[in-house]
């Protein structure tokens, strides 16, 4: 399949998680707690009741909203909600779209293991379950869907157990986490290096997916409960606080083979952001980022991607900063600010050359997934040479 002759890996689709997946996937002894999916008129009601959680704790993520678009997006999703958003639903979306291969990343459950004080042993056994699922929904079709395993970091070992299985049992592509801190802990603290170094040992790249609530504090709080505000600052604003930590707090300096892709967030700021961690690394580098040996923009270069809106015509900055090889595509599909079924052809109309467009809708993505197998649609030796076996 090819979409206007341009392959498309999408390295960021999104799958809408039945209402009772963690009550018929998490193991026995959590299924009174297990969270369930609301239901409702909105065909894309994101939302998740958790049966011994008071109400009062939720946020405005949590909370059916009705923009401008509500009409439009329940004429779209209509037909794919009432056939139970199944793996052939998924493809059959993706052939619309124009998508060959897809990593999956949730929906409902973006919002589960946020919680500031959850129980270690619920949240991973919320994770475990929401993975057995996933590998039962990609195998539709395993050489087109793609997992991208969960894992909570309430218990670090926890981390380490899910992580392993996930990559060896099921052979999903990534593991993924949310920008937002919810343990108090930062993600260059001593506490996370087990982690990092498994993900070298298994070749397995990390997502950073944030999501526009939390039950943690987040950036954008404070705008509540003015959803559309939290929306327009929550992502960019915890994935720019994420990569700072990854940049400059080391962990890629001790780590020198990790892969890690910040996603849904837009690339736009990127060239300011790393403008102002250079420009930290030469004033207060010597004191506050003593374990680098490089600018944390080279540390960007050398093993980030990020992930480019389909409409995202400012991005052409980005690239003239930086050219394209880091950056990655996405249709965020079936969320309310997707452009299916025309995300693709929006991209395609951005005013950037046609070997840029097929290094973004391909060849970064499976260099950044470690897809070996999937050939650089630009032929070019380089690109080739850089994919992870």
């Amino acid at each position: 399949m090819a979409k206007n002759g341009f392959k498309v890996f999408d390295s960021d689709m999104h799958i809408m998680e039945p209402p009772d997946l963690w009550q018929r996937y998490i193991a026995a002894e959590f299924r009174d707690q297990a969270p369930r999916g609301r239901t409702s008129d909105n065909v894309r009601d994101l939302g998740t009741i958790f049966p011994k959680v008071p109400v009062d704790t939720r946020r405005t993520g949590g909370t059916p909203h009705r923009g401008r678009n509500f009409n439009k997006n329940q004429d779209i999703y209509r037909n794919h909600a009432e056939r139970g958003w199944t793996g052939e639903v998924q493809l059959e979306a993706m052939d619309t779209e124009g998508i060959d291969t897809a990593v999956l990343f949730p929906t409902r459950g973006l919002g589960i293991l946020t919680f500031p004080d959850q129980d270690p042993r619920f949240a991973a056994a919320m994770a475990r379950a929401y993975n057995d699922w996933l590998h039962d929904f990609c195998a539709a079709d395993p050489k087109r869907l793609l997992g991208a395993g969960m894992i909570s970091v309430y218990n670090l070992d926890d981390a380490l157990n899910e992580t392993r299985r996930v990559a060896e049992e099921y052979g999903f592509r990534s593991v993924f986490l949310r920008s937002n801190i919810i343990n108090g802990i930062n993600w260059y603290d001593p506490h996370y290096e087990p982690l990092w170094s498994l993900l070298e040992e298994l070749n397995l790249p990390l997502g950073f997916h944030e999501a526009s609530a939390s039950r943690s504090r987040q950036a954008a709080e404070h705008f509540e409960p003015n959803f559309g505000l939290r929306r327009v600052y929550a992502q960019p604003f915890e994935q720019m606080m994420g990569m700072g930590a990854f940049l400059g707090g080391g962990i890629l300096e001790r780590h020198p083979k990790i892969r890690v892709a910040f996603l849904e967030a837009n690339c736009s700021w990127l060239p300011w952001l790393l403008w102002r961690l250079d420009e930290g690394f030469e004033r207060e580098g010597d004191v506050f980022m003593s374990d680098l040996v490089m600018k944390p923009s080279d540390y960007f270069k050398r093993q980030c991607w990020i992930s480019i809106e389909p409409d995202e015509a400012p991005a052409r900055y980005t690239i003239a900063e930086f050219g394209c090889d880091q950056l990655v595509f996405s249709t965020d599909y079936p969320h309310g600010d997707s452009k299916y079924p025309h995300a693709v052809s929006s991209f395609l109309a951005l005013d950037l050359p046609d070997e840029d467009k097929r290094k973004i809708l391909w060849d970064n993505c499976a260099r950044f997934y470690g897809c070996a197998e999937y050939a650089p649609a630009t032929k070019s030796p380089q690109d080739a040479n850089q994919l992870h076996a």
